[in-house]
């Protein structure tokens, strides 16, 4: 049973209630104590420890294992929409993007606490990247995953791509400069940067239907693809 730091009820309350969660046990005074339950598992918070600052995301965390993740993460998503009428996919709080066949997601609360849904069957060696073998543009994508997908860090990977495609861009294969331009133009949109010029430049490429079908095959996920490719 998780005990986590709340740096706000109000705010605590109303992120996982939005989500479905069941508040179980409300306490403020003499300190503050929740209690929420939704799909079987509880979590529970208590005071937050004096001078705590919730951006830095280093309050506390819980691992949630269950039979498939991908239903979870559909869940929580959809209760954003229909509450904020987007998805809360940066700032605090947030959750991760989820991509298929992925085996965990993250829920980042308004405390900084990162819940870790996490499938049961995971690999034990669980692959996360860092091959020596790769190059170029090839090796900038897969440390952008890896500061994406395991280190929830957009910030830094929007960072690197930027860099690794002003580098390797004009040397890449055509389908492999495609996907770290779609990777930018959604990580710009997250983080609230401009998108040009990483959308002009998309545009611009001239795909082959091979090239197409690897760019769709690997983001398909992601929710405008369709609209970004020439």
């Amino acid at each position: 049973m998780p005990l986590m730091p709340c740096a706000s009820v109000e705010r605590t309350l109303e992120f996982y209630e939005a989500l479905g969660f069941e508040a179980t046990y409300k306490q403020t005074r003499p300190y503050v104590y929740l209690a929420l339950q939704w799909s079987g598992f509880q979590l529970h918070f208590g005071p937050a420890p004096k001078g705590l600052d919730p951006a830095r995301e280093e309050s506390g965390g819980c691992l949630v294992m269950v039979d498939a993740v991908a239903p979870y993460h559909a869940a929580f998503v959809a209760a954003m929409r229909r509450i904020h009428g987007k998805v809360l996919s940066s700032g605090l709080p947030r959750i991760t993007r989820y991509r298929p066949g992925a085996s965990r997601f993250t829920l980042i609360d308004p405390s900084g606490n990162s819940i870790i849904f996490i499938q049961r069957d995971e690999p034990v060696e669980l692959e996360y990247g860092g091959s020596k073998k790769l190059t170029g543009l090839a090796k900038v994508l897969d440390n952008a995953r890896i500061l994406r997908e395991f280190k929830n860090d957009d910030l830094q990977a929007f960072r690197a791509l930027k860099s690794g495609v002003r580098r390797h861009g004009a040397d890449a294969p055509v389908a492999e400069l495609g996907i770290a331009l779609c990777h930018l133009v959604d990580l710009a949109t997250i983080l609230g940067e401009p998108t040009e010029p990483w959308a002009a430049d998309l545009r611009a490429l001239e795909l082959t239907a091979d090239d197409r079908r690897r760019v769709e095959s690997e983001l398909g996920h992601l929710p405008g693809l369709r609209e970004w490719l020439p």
